[in-house]
């Protein structure tokens, strides 16, 4: 069973006790704060669907000190599905990774009905979320910690690109945009193995790589095992990238890829693209590329095409190991541009001494 991403809670009788019509007092109990602090502290967003007046609930929330825990709350008079929906699709998680408690049958029923991938719990079940294996990630990470605040983040960064005037490239650049790229280390690899995991979207082949296969690569010298960040004024994005790279003699052989979706829109995955093509012009070796095509990663297919890579034939790609289902793409490189929206500090792959650099434009 996947992990839960976000859990809708409905407000009266399941977070707090009570009806706030009736009782303006409500209280939310201490093993419900606890599950509510335990599921943030994994990772796990949190967010309201309830049938209440919206300034008059909000208002309360913030009394308890408790409202700063939920992104994106629906709270008014309409059906609790379209609450769920719109909660998943502003988030841009799969249906399947939201989980909604209520603790009336029919609103569960109202929304298993609309939304039947959606997960739906019983307001006495809420006490023991924590201890279920859909609510306990295999790895809690440092990004895991802060993932509502990146969240959040990014809502402020949507509001102010919302009333911005100019095109997308301007708009990037007041952004003060920075990628970092570095060699993965033992304390990446849980950041690293999630990626795997939660990447639908922006994983090339939707293969995952173990904690123990990565850290096997670690130190391998015929592997590069590669992080990517990404910070800009409003705060750090965390972990965004991962690459997965086996280095043959003339072939560079991109064995995974994978960007986390809520960077698609400053093209992340296509600077990094582009930086690893420079890399191995540079070193003079060709580039070939593991592509699997799943249900959700059209977009890393169009990322690839747009860079250059095809399908044509070449000895590189002929000598390299083929799995089951996956598509080895080629390209022959060309030196890049740098990005005109972002400031990138790499290593040089062709070093052995460790050397770093700035790509960027002038």
């Amino acid at each position: 069973m996947s992990t839960v991403k976000c859990l809708v809670w409905d407000l009266d009788n399941t977070l707090w006790r009570g009806t706030l019509l009736e009782d303006g007092g409500v209280q939310v109990p201490d093993e419900i704060l606890s599950v509510v602090t335990e599921l943030d502290r994994r990772g796990i967003l949190q967010s309201v669907a309830s049938r209440n007046d919206h300034d008059h609930a909000w208002e309360r929330l913030e009394k308890l000190g408790i409202a700063e825990y939920f992104v994106l709350p629906q709270i008014g008079w309409g059906r609790k599905s379209d609450s769920v929906r719109a909660i998943a699709d502003e988030l841009g998680f799969a249906q399947h990774t939201i989980a909604f408690i209520d603790d009336q049958p029919t609103e569960r029923a109202e929304v298993n009905h609309h939304l039947p991938e959606v997960r739906c719990y019983p307001a006495e079940d809420a006490a023991s979320l924590t201890a279920l294996a859909e609510f306990t990630p295999a790895t809690i990470t440092a990004d895991s910690q802060h993932r509502r605040a990146m969240y959040q983040a990014g809502f402020r960064r949507a509001a102010e690109r919302a009333t911005f005037v100019g095109a997308d490239d301007d708009f990037l650049r007041t952004l003060d945009l920075r990628m970092g790229i570095h060699r993965a280390t033992e304390e990446d690899l849980s950041r690293v193995e999630e990626l795997t995991l939660r990447t639908s979207q922006m994983n090339a082949t939707g293969v995952h790589y173990s904690d123990s296969v990565l850290r096997s690569l670690l130190t391998d010298p015929g592997h590069e095992v590669l992080v990517t960040t990404l910070t800009d004024r409003f705060g750090p994005h965390g972990a965004v990238g991962i690459v997965l790279l086996a280095k043959h003699p003339a072939t560079w052989h991109l064995k995974l890829l994978a960007t986390s979706c809520r960077v698609v829109s400053f093209g992340a995955g296509t600077v990094l693209l582009r930086w690893l093509t420079g890399q191995a012009a540079t070193a003079g070796v060709h580039l070939a590329a593991d592509f699997r095509r799943t249900e959700r990663n059209r977009m890393m297919e169009v990322a690839y095409r747009f860079a250059g890579f095809t399908m044509d034939d070449c000895a590189c790609v002929a000598r390299l190991p083929a799995d089951d289902g996956i598509h080895t793409l080629h390209l022959a490189p060309t030196p890049q541009e740098p990005p005109n929206t972002m400031r990138v500090h790499a290593p040089v792959l062709s070093s052995v001494d460790g050397s770093v650099a700035e790509w960027r434009s002038a």
